[in-house]
């Protein structure tokens, strides 16, 4: 059998995460295929390190089951999938992705009151669900896939990679930290917020700290808007999606600046410029789907809404492996320079 080997970038985006729990659904599924090394910011992390840690526990069988453990513990844990509200209908996912108005009507909140305030207990689910599902020392001691979680650090405003040496359970918390929604992650008496702030998700370190020729990424990215915001509400969302996504795509245009650089020469003069040549990119997303999508859709964690985005991961990966696997190792299968497009 043909093994190929990749490494795997994947993004944050909230509840939209389980899209990619189906994309690594599939490609777990697919024994041609080996992870070396992820990468992961908010959701990315989480799916990275559940990934990681039920590869260690149970092989393949062991990973595709701890993350579906985990997604449905979100789901049960969540306040919108006790809502009743019928968002499970026969419907498209676009159309059952909002919140329930109750909550929206919440939202504004936000933008005046802190977690301070807002959750004085600094209750989040998450902590319960990560603390019985992960065991943080044996993934420290045993894990052979290589982590690199992404936070920001709050009193830089800059990244702050940890690796599977020094991966806890505050760490993942705070990778996923969302200022608005959540207190500050301190580490070592440094307070961290959102990894997806600084990388969403970082790049760098499949390159120069892995050795497959292959990145995947996994985008949560909607279709490029063709309509300028003008309302308050819309402006306030746009400004946030942007803050998510600027970091990757500054990182993937330097990378697309220095790959040129260095296939120009065909002399090598060090490690990363030979290693900078032989690098492929590969992507699997969903934009036009994620386009549709309600803007609170991040925050709906409904049964029938993670597992409708789950399917549509698991689809979108097993149409790519037919259409590209033969080119892991060979070529990119598209163009950096379409992602600004």
């Amino acid at each position: 059998m043909e093994k190929k080997r990749i490494t795997l970038a994947l993004q944050g985006g909230g509840s939209h995460g389980a899209f990619t729990w189906g994309v690594l659904d599939r490609l777990l599924e697919d024994e041609r295929i080996e992870i070396e090394g992820i990468s992961g910011a908010s959701a990315g992390a989480m799916n990275a390190v559940v990934l990681a840690h039920g590869l260690t526990t149970g092989g393949r069988v062991g990973a595709r089951q701890a993350l579906k453990e985990f997604w449905g513990s979100v789901a049960r844990s969540a306040p919108f999938s006790a809502s009743t509200e019928s968002i499970a209908a026969p419907a498209s996912l676009a159309a059952q992705s909002d919140i329930p108005a109750a909550y929206k009507a919440l939202m504004p909140l936000l933008r005046f009151f802190s977690p301070y305030q807002l959750n004085p207990f600094d209750i989040n689910p998450l902590r319960d669900i990560l603390a019985r599902q992960i065991d943080f020392e044996r993934l420290r001691a045993e894990c052979r896939t290589r982590l690199f979680i992404a936070t920001t650090q709050v009193s830089a405003g800059t990244l702050k990679l940890f690796r599977n040496k020094q991966l806890t359970l505050d760490v993942l918390l705070a990778s996923a930290c969302l200022p608005l929604l959540h207190r500050a992650v301190e580490i070592d008496g440094e307070a961290y917020w959102d990894g997806g702030l600084t990388a969403n998700p970082p790049l760098f370190p499949l390159v120069h700290k892995c050795t497959s020729r292959d990145i995947m990424v996994v985008l949560l990215h909607p279709q490029p808007h063709s309509r300028t915001p003008i309302t308050a509400d819309d402006i306030w969302h746009r400004l946030t999606e942007m803050g998510f996504s600027s970091t990757f795509f500054t990182e993937l245009q330097g990378l697309m600046l220095a790959q040129r650089e260095a296939r120009r020469s065909w002399i090598s003069f060090g490690r990363l410029e030979r290693r900078l040549r032989q690098l492929n990119m590969h992507r699997i997303e969903s934009r036009e789907l994620m386009s549709q999508l309600g803007r609170h859709s991040k925050l709906n964690a409904h049964p029938a809404f993670i597992n409708g985005l789950h399917d549509e991961g698991r689809a979108r990966a097993g149409e790519w492996l037919e259409e590209n696997f033969q080119q892991l190792g060979v070529r990119s299968s598209f163009r950096l320079a379409r992602l600004f497009g």
